[in-house]
């Protein structure tokens, strides 16, 4: 079978494609999938780098989402069916021509959204909808302020607030990326610079965000403290400005604001299927509607995967990149 792996960390010299990874064993519960589309995210960046612990074993196969082909299914599988298109998340495999992955954990892609949609949308919209209404309690009306506004998760974020009728704030260290962004509904975009706190404030009125969604980390507790709404919510999703930070905790104290962590891939089975089923249920009608939309910023097939990386590393996205693996 043909895939991706890493020998070692470091740079994208580490990341090899082979044609003799094994073929993944199906279970009596799994389902075994073609995959057709894979995502790239910044997890696999940081697991390239070893910034990011991936499961020990002697081969691993990167990747965290993907769209595919039911090829076979376990003895007590009812769920899917071969032939069914589907979709999903896994800790590890996406980056190879076949994966097993539990069959209830996959969500069905309904008529009128392709393959490379769903790949496209399956890990930002999980990620944007279970931080903005699970932890984040997000409700109708109520003001979200969203850094990294133009990656995939961000954009996801952008457009189910204004689908649940919110004000949608983005950040960015990009204009260009922020203008863009108002295309998916953005309301309000600032640059991360010494002045984006006090423009946050101006644009609410003083109010503040009731939800804010982070990915950058320890050098945005300040700030995001600063301009969180009285009992608001702040939902710290990544850390890729660092892990270690210090907090006022008499300002969280004041406004009686929360922080959550969140992270989908530590999560136990059944949390994940009952995310993919979420997922299946009241996201996919949206997509085939068309009431919602994935923003793909480039595909690159598996050979070149060694340039998706670098490209993702240079911030150069806009969007979800996505390999093409069959």
């Amino acid at each position: 079978m043909r895939g991706a792996t890493y020998a070692g960390s470091g740079g994208i010299d580490v990341i090899e494609l082979r044609d003799d990874l094994a073929e993944p064993e199906l279970g009596t519960d799994d389902a075994l999938v073609e995959v057709a589309y894979a995502g790239l995210n910044r997890a696999d960046v940081l697991e390239r780098r070893g910034a990011y612990a991936m499961p020990k074993s002697d081969v691993v196969v990167p990747g965290l989402e993907f769209s595919g082909i039911v090829r076979a299914v376990g003895a007590r599988v009812t769920a899917v069916a071969v032939g069914d298109r589907v979709c999903g998340l896994v800790a590890t495999g996406a980056h190879a021509e076949r994966l097993v992955t539990h069959a209830l954990a996959l969500s069905k892609i309904p008529t009128g959204v392709d393959l490379a949609s769903a790949a496209a949308i399956v890990e930002a919209f999980t990620t944007a909808h279970d931080a903005l209404f699970a932890r984040g309690r997000f409700a109708m009306g109520e003001i979200a302020l969203v850094h990294a506004v133009g990656s995939s998760v961000g954009l996801a974020a952008v457009a189910l607030v204004k689908a649940s009728g919110g004000l949608a704030i983005g950040t960015s260290r990009t204009p260009e990326k922020l203008d863009r962004a108002k295309a998916h509904g953005l309301d309000y975009g600032f640059v991360l610079d010494d002045e984006w706190v006090g423009r946050v404030h101006a644009a609410t009125n003083a109010r503040g965000a009731d939800v804010i969604l982070d990915f950058v980390g320890a050098p945005m507790l300040a700030p995001n403290l600063a301009v969180v709404a009285s009992r608001g919510r702040i939902v710290q999703i990544g850390t890729m400005g660092g892990a270690q930070g210090t907090i006022n905790l008499g300002i969280l104290l004041v406004k009686r604001a929360e922080l959550h962590g969140t992270v989908l891939r530590s999560r136990a089975l059944d949390e994940k299927i009952a995310l993919a089923k979420r997922f299946e249920r009241e996201l996919m009608p949206l997509f085939a509607r068309g009431d919602l939309r994935a923003e793909v910023d480039r595909v690159f097939p598996l050979a070149q995967l060694r340039d998706a990386h670098e490209h993702m590393e240079r911030d150069a996205n806009f969007g979800k990149i996505l390999i093409a693996i069959g």
